[in-house]
């Protein structure tokens, strides 16, 4: 099993396959109350210098649920950023803690996390990417529709963090992928070279394209994020004008298969990028997709951790 989650480009079709069957079985036994203390004992460092509210509150419970404990570091909690370098923090965090989540804006901090210290360091978001996110979205999706492989996944918006962990994950579990950008929007063109190379080896055939209309046509799953990330407050005018037409209304959401299902990693502003006859529709499955953010991660800190 690889030592990190750090994308899910590192991670083999079979790592990723064993943690949602993993996530499956924990989310059955929490709901028969059946005790799966397989981290007792463990103590997850949880660094935030991205606030969030599912991020920490899933990790949080996970880790009690699975029998340890967590350690909420904030911003201001840390030296991190602050004078103290990520080799010192990750060799001293590495002393007192079993593992680190951290949600932060840059992929290189992770990455640094990771090539220094000794333990686990799990990628709760950066600007790059999300995989935590991603698995507990096609745990989802297996839950609606049974599996993952042949279906069509679309994804309409900001070729931000979450198309990016789409990309590598529907390449790596063989899940057909088309997104939709405006111009000037598109993906990171080495994350797009990562995924067509891992979708040969499964088949998954990757479209990217400037028409919603085309990307959502016959698909199975329809996916929408927030157009102004954490941050980026600032282009939030200039960004709804420039996204309007890449809105998931119901004519346009309509062109997906009828019994597709809605996704959106939350929080959701409706009347931007969806609309509320949408996401608050009898197709959207956005509470239980939050939901397993917690199966989902108790997973990965199993597999990771135990």
């Amino acid at each position: 099993m690889n030592k990190h989650l750090l994308t899910l480009h590192d991670w083999t079709t079979e790592e990723i396959l064993d943690t949602l069957e993993l996530a499956k079985q924990l989310k059955d036994e929490q709901k028969k109350g059946i005790e799966h203390h397989h981290l007792k004992g463990k103590t997850l460092g949880m660094i935030f210098t991205k606030s969030s509210t599912r991020t920490r509150v899933s990790f949080e419970v996970g880790m009690y649920q699975l029998g340890g404990s967590a350690l909420f570091l904030s911003s201001n909690d840390i030296q991190l950023g602050r004078g103290e370098t990520i080799y010192d923090t990750a060799n001293v965090l590495s002393r007192f803690v079993d593992g680190i989540m951290i949600r932060t804006f840059k992929q290189s901090d992770v990455e640094d996390l990771a090539k220094y210290g000794q333990i686990p360091i799990i990628n709760g978001l950066t600007d790059l990417v999300h995989p935590c996110q991603i698995l507990a979205d096609f745990q989802t999706v297996i839950e609606k529709k049974g599996k993952l492989s042949g279906l069509k996944m679309a994804f309409i918006g900001d070729g931000n963090n979450i198309a990016h962990s789409l990309l590598y994950g529907c390449a790596k579990v063989g899940m057909d992928l088309a997104i939709a950008t405006p111009e000037g929007y598109e993906c990171d063109p080495e994350v797009v070279k990562n995924a067509l190379s891992d979708a040969e080896k499964t088949g998954a055939h990757i479209t990217l394209s400037h028409d919603p209309k085309e990307a959502i046509k016959d698909a199975d799953a329809v996916y929408a994020d927030t157009w102004v990330s954490m941050g980026q407050e600032s282009e939030k005018e200039e960004k709804v004008k420039i996204f309007m037409p890449y809105q998931i209304n119901k004519e346009l959401f309509s062109l997906a298969k009828p019994d597709a299902i809605f996704l959106h990693c939350l929080p959701a502003y409706r009347g931007y990028e969806v609309t509320e006859d949408v996401i608050d529709g009898p197709n959207s499955v956005i509470f239980d997709e939050a939901e397993n953010r917690l199966h989902a991660q108790k997973a990965v800190m199993v597999k990771l951790m135990k």
